[in-house]
């Protein structure tokens, strides 16, 4: 069962990657214990630095006051490649936001920042990143790098991304996925970031398609994007609405508590669906309402990287 309200457009974040940072401090600051201990930005000591060794990891501030060249050796260094897969579908736009900020997302808005936080935490750790966006085409994809210039080059798509007018019409996730799955030869972290907003028949091929991805030992998680108020509960005020299907341009003009409870009986069935295909092909199903926090997507990170690794 597939009801939405028409949208308008999304704005661009002011300052994505600051934004991103915000979210990293604001969810670190409220853990009484680091997870990040341990990992490859957890600073050991210096050393003096070598002719010939890369310039990259410099003191720079050291040098300043002694006037001589260190570099900073780090605790652990690991190799973690990570691939981010963004649902850019049509339904992804809902809800109706005149102005990303947080607290006021709509689905394609918190899964670019919550792609951005990522993306913070694993340039911290030198680990690689990937991206690809689709919806009823392949719209961009990059293999997984970690070099400053790959960051901020997926900081300026994601960017581009957030001040569309809307998404695709249709959503060809199986086709794509199976795409991916030929692209990354090493074996990766892959984060999916959809609305599952697609027919039984959709579903069944996002699957095999993402069993493609198992099969080629990646490990996946799938973040399933709601806004949980209207989508789950259909908590709407009981006067005459349009609700419209954005990708099939299909209307039904209702009174919401005519149908609230056959919704919400309709999607609790689907939703769980979802999770015991999840289950059965062993890929980490995240529910996540647009509404909360990001440290669930975060969490969810820090426990997937310390089983990959």
């Amino acid at each position: 069962m597939e009801i939405r309200k028409e949208l308008n457009n999304a704005t661009l974040f002011p300052n994505l990657e600051l934004l991103a940072n915000q979210v990293v401090e604001g969810f670190i600051s409220g853990i009484h214990k680091s997870p990040f201990h341990g990992f490859s930005a957890e600073f050991a000591e210096h050393k003096i630095y070598n002719n010939g060794e890369s310039t990259k990891h410099i003191d720079w501030k050291l040098y300043a006051k002694t006037d001589k060249l260190y570099t900073k050796r780090y605790e652990e260094e690991t190799n973690l490649r990570c691939h981010m897969i963004l649902d850019n579908s049509a339904s992804m736009f809902y809800p109706q936001v005149k102005t990303q900020t947080l607290g006021n997302l709509n689905k394609i808005g918190f899964g670019i920042l919550a792609i951005a936080a990522l993306m913070n935490v694993l340039k911290k750790q030198r680990d690689a990143v990937g991206l690809s966006v689709f919806s009823d085409d392949y719209h961009y994809y990059t293999p997984d790098k970690g070099s400053e210039r790959h960051f901020q080059m997926l900081l300026s798509k994601l960017n581009e991304i957030g001040s569309e007018k809307s998404g695709g019409r249709e959503t060809r996730t199986y086709t794509y996925i199976h795409q991916i799955a030929e692209k990354i030869k090493r074996r990766s972290l892959i984060f999916l970031f959809t609305d599952m907003l697609q027919t039984e028949k959709e579903d069944e091929e996002l699957f095999e398609a993402l069993r493609h991805l198992k099969y080629n030992k990646h490990e996946v998680v799938l973040f399933h994007l709601m806004d949980k108020e209207l989508e789950y509960h259909f908590d709407f005020d009981n006067t005459p609405k349009r609700f419209l299907d954005v990708e099939t341009g299909e209307h039904l003009d209702l009174y919401a508590d005519t149908i609230k409870e056959a919704y919400e009986k309709g999607v609790q069935e689907y939703f769980t669906a979802i999770k015991l295909k999840c289950a059965q092909y062993r890929i980490k199903y995240v529910e996540v309402d647009i509404k909360r926090d990001f440290s669930t997507i975060l969490n969810t990170f820090l426990v997937e990287r310390s089983k990959f690794l």
